[in-house]
């Protein structure tokens, strides 16, 4: 084992309590992964979730982020993480999933309306119930962090209605629950590396793809592909966790405070994200994007199509997919 694994692998139970000049220094020293870059939103929610733990706890408890991947993919830190090699990271629920299907329910196609009724649903109580589940996977779930939403684009024509999917080739990242999604839509699914997207367009491989704003902006999809068509069709909120063995050792008052801190800063990277993806939708427009935004009556028409999806992969949570889904009407 290398010195730096052997350190990290260490990071959790690092206590100390003063250096030679007497100067009071961090009882804990934690280290938090997260495998965006430096500026993107949930680096720094990140961030400012260690700054407040740092100023709550008066310097005794000091988080260091360490973004970029650093230490390992999201699948990677998670492992490490189970077993207190890192004390904190910030993963997709797609990721978490892996470990607990459950939250398999929360990506599922069509969910949510909108934004606002995502958020009620995981800062509610059922959202709790979610945060709760990873405590059989030796994690402690802090908050929920957003991702945004996934939307079509397509060169040729926009899609405005169910018709129009209709024989589509359709890139879709590595994910069956999504490949089946798209095959329910009338369209085939091409799963492809989200860096072959691009060339795949120009050689006319796909007709459409389906991700956010910042990922349609930032490998300039809108050059091969204007039409960007609002369906919403899946949010995929993301988890920021603990390593149960950290949390151990924590004082009750101290896990209070990393808890409270945690939401805090989960209000902020969303707040974020919400600026990150205005600029990144503005730049496209920019660029000669043309939206089309469905209708809510054709966006159930989607959502109608999609009904075996649920049953297929969130079959023993039907009760739970009927709960989110009724909450809408609320």
């Amino acid at each position: 084992m290398c010195l730096t694994t052997a350190f990290v692998l260490l990071a959790g139970l690092l206590v100390w309590k003063y250096v030679s000049n007497d100067e009071v220094v961090p009882e804990y020293v934690f280290y938090y992964a997260d495998n965006q870059p430096e500026d993107y939103p949930t680096t720094l929610g990140g961030k400012y979730f260690a700054e407040l733990v740092e100023e709550k706890t008066e310097g005794r408890i000091r988080i260091l982020v360490r973004p970029g991947g650093e230490l390992g993919t999201e699948t990677e830190v998670l492992k490490q993480l189970k077993y207190g090699g890192i004390d904190f990271t910030r993963v997709s629920s797609l990721t978490a999933a892996e470990h607990l299907p459950e939250l398999n329910v929360l990506s599922a196609p069509y969910l949510y309306t909108d934004s606002e009724h995502m958020w009620s649903i995981l800062d509610g109580e059922l959202g709790d119930r979610f945060l709760k589940m990873t405590e059989d996977e030796e994690l402690i779930g802090l908050s929920w962090y957003d991702a945004g939403v996934r939307n079509f684009y397509s060169t040729g024509k926009p899609i405005t209605c169910l018709e129009d999917m209709e024989g589509m080739r359709i890139r879709v990242q590595e994910s069956e629950m999504m490949a089946d999604t798209i095959e329910a839509l009338g369209a085939e699914a091409v799963q492809l590396d989200y860096e072959k997207i691009y060339a795949a367009f120009e050689r006319g491989h796909i007709d459409a793809a389906e991700n956010n704003w910042p990922s349609y902006n930032s490998m300039q999809h809108y050059e091969v592909a204007k039409y960007y068509s609002i369906d919403e069709h899946t949010r995929v909120p993301e988890l920021q966790l603990c390593s149960a063995h950290t949390w151990k050792v924590l004082s009750e008052e101290d896990r209070q405070t990393i808890l409270e801190c945690a939401k805090e800063s989960a209000l902020y990277e969303r707040q974020l994200w919400v600026e990150y993806e205005e600029t990144a939708r503005t730049n496209a427009l920019a660029h000669g994007t043309e939206v089309t935004i469905l209708s809510a009556d054709e966006k159930r028409r989607f959502r109608e199509a999609v009904q075996p999806i649920y049953e297929k992969y969130c079959g023993d949570y039907m009760d739970i997919i009927e709960q989110i889904i009724e909450s809408e009407k609320e």
